[in-house]
């Protein structure tokens, strides 16, 4: 499908700052209309020109009339997102948000915060599969406490044995873990947390204008990810929940929770692959929340540069300096 603009026929985006359908050409708002085209559709149908894209892409650009497009196949029956964030950073905010926190790196390559390469960078919903535990934690141990005091000359330390037992019920809504093969599952964790309250029911409507995937692996596939997350932050809650005791024995714990109630959804991120000396550096940016993760490559050509130039100072000072003993 493709969104086009009923006033000048141009083709109609999702806008983060209007936070609505808009046509970047005749600046119409909410003037869409969704033409469906065949579910294997090899041509775009705004220019005829051939179109490429891989089994898992949703939504896609068209190289030759930068009209988005989405496969409907790919967004429909089982692949039909449950819920999606809409992006709240556009390209021009993103740009801005690299360029003010990257401008102090001296030794970057000097285009790195160029227009031409800034404008490469993509806006791609990526899927997700959201994870829901209904988690039951058990914990039996031996606490001690200990009481010193001086009575005299004497100190004295008294120790007092507790049995100790927890049992809690923990309940984890929404744990995330990305479906997609080509993201990077180490960078996507660090690119939350998203504020989960801001998910909405699934539009293809907030797919015109970005890029988008379809689930790559099925929920059961990525779950141990998700289990890990959960039992991380239980064990964390249930160590918060005994306190007061100089020192503890553990004689039981565990950790359990049925199969989990799964959902796909859809989030934000900005990429920006930049390539320097035939290496990539890729940058992640939080289509929600503009938190970036990535590292600027150095440029040696600048610190041979620096250290020239620093060397050429010291010179001239220490010239000054015998000109002034003299």
């Amino acid at each position: 499908m493709i969104f086009k603009c009923k006033n000048c026929g141009g083709n109609s985006v999702y806008s983060p700052e209007k936070k609505m359908m808009y046509c970047p050409f005749c600046d119409s708002e909410n003037s869409d209309e969704r033409q469906y085209e065949h579910a294997q559709m090899q041509l775009c149908p705004n220019c005829g020109g051939e179109v490429t894209y891989t089994e898992h892409t949703s939504a896609l650009q068209c190289p030759y009339c930068d009209h988005y497009i989405i496969l409907d196949e790919r967004v429909e029956g089982a692949y039909t997102p449950r819920k999606i964030i809409p992006f709240q950073y556009s390209k021009e905010m993103v740009k801005n948000l690299i360029r003010e926190k990257f401008k102090k790196c001296t030794f970057a390559p000097t285009d790195f915060l160029s227009e031409v390469r800034l404008n490469t960078i993509t806006g791609e919903y990526i899927p997700f599969w959201m994870y829901d535990y209904h988690t039951r934690c058990l914990f039996q141990g031996e606490g001690v406490k200990r009481r010193s005091w001086v009575s005299g000359n004497t100190e004295y330390t008294e120790h007092a044995y507790y049995h100790v037992v927890r049992d809690m019920s923990i309940e984890f809504a929404g744990i995330p873990a990305d479906a997609s093969l080509k993201m990077p599952d180490g960078i996507m964790d660090l690119l939350e947390p998203y504020n989960y309250k801001e998910l909405v029911p699934f539009q293809p409507e907030y797919l015109s204008g970005f890029l988008g995937e379809k689930y790559n692996m099925t929920s059961d596939l990525i779950e141990s990810r998700a289990h890990a997350k959960m039992e991380s932050s239980a064990a964390a809650m249930l160590q918060q929940s005994i306190t007061g005791y100089s020192s503890m024995n553990a004689a039981n714990r565990s950790i359990t929770a049925p199969a989990p109630d799964t959902e796909f959804d859809l989030l934000p991120v900005w990429v920006y692959r930049y390539t320097y000396k035939d290496q990539e550096y890729p940058f992640y940016v939080n289509g929600q929340t503009g938190k970036i993760i990535g590292k600027t490559p150095v440029s040696s050509a600048k610190v041979w540069a620096y250290g020239a130039t620093l060397w050429a100072c010291l010179t001239a000072i220490i010239v000054m300096i015998g000109y002034l003993l003299l």
